[in-house]
């Protein structure tokens, strides 16, 4: 028994000095951010950028930034009363896809042709259209370069961590695990954090890119009802 207290007392230097070798690892959010190292910063570029892709896409995918629902009625009215003029500047101050896309696509209906000439305003239609659809799903694709990028650069922060961790076992680092920690730490945290932003970033594009083609479908079927309203004499 004597003994085993004879070398407790020995031991216990050697672990206070060890413990006072060792710094304490640092888990707050802020520390982990320091040890992730400069592949954190171009992370957070992309962290903001997806937050400001999500919210700017979800305002523009709206339902009254396509189609203006309360004047839909009068407008209708006038287009019943082959009043194009009227019905068209009603749509142009509506300020929506609709309006900026029917508006001028209504003025070339011509009483005096077949049909009203309700062809070359339907094709007409179609190139405002998708014009309009191409400037508000650029801002939703830049989601999709977003989930692809943030892993991509969480990765190299993986190699670069690697990298730092391999030359610091090469300088006589294999006996002290402890000066592999920040190295290896750095490689699993850019890592993660490339997944937790890339993964919501393409949940959220694939969201928004369905919603839009939704609206974009009910902005259609709208307009072409309307143009359906002008009957000939």
């Amino acid at each position: 028994m004597k003994t085993i207290h004879l070398l407790i007392l020995a031991a216990t230097p050697s672990l206070l000095l060890a413990q006072a070798e060792t710094p304490p690892a640092n888990t707050s959010l802020f520390g982990m951010i320091q040890q992730g190292g400069w592949a954190m910063i171009p992370l957070a570029g992309c962290s903001l950028a997806m937050i400001f892709l999500i919210i700017y896409s979800y305002m523009e995918t709206r339902r009254s930034r396509f189609i203006p629902d309360a004047v839909l009625a009068p407008i209708r009215n006038d287009l019943a009363q082959h009043n194009i003029e009227a019905a068209s500047q009603s749509l142009r101050e509506s300020s929506t896809i609709l309006g900026r896309c029917l508006a001028p696509a209504l003025l070339k209906l011509r009483s005096d042709r077949p049909n009203l000439n309700k062809e070359q305003v339907e094709n007409l239609l179609v190139e405002h259209l998708e014009a309009a659809e191409n400037s508000v799903s650029q801002w939703v694709n830049y989601l999709n370069v977003v989930a692809a990028v943030a892993p991509m650069i969480g990765l190299l922060g993986t190699v670069s961590g690697m990298i730092s961790a391999f030359q610091t076992i090469g300088q006589g680092g294999m006996g002290r695990p402890e000066l592999l920690a920040g190295d290896i730490g750095e490689a699993l945290i850019t890592t993660a954090t490339g997944l937790v932003i890339g993964i919501p970033a393409m949940i959220f594009y694939f969201i928004l890119r369905n919603r839009l083609g939704h609206q974009m479908i009910q902005t259609t079927q709208t307009a072409t009802d309307l143009i359906d309203t002008v009957e000939e004499d």
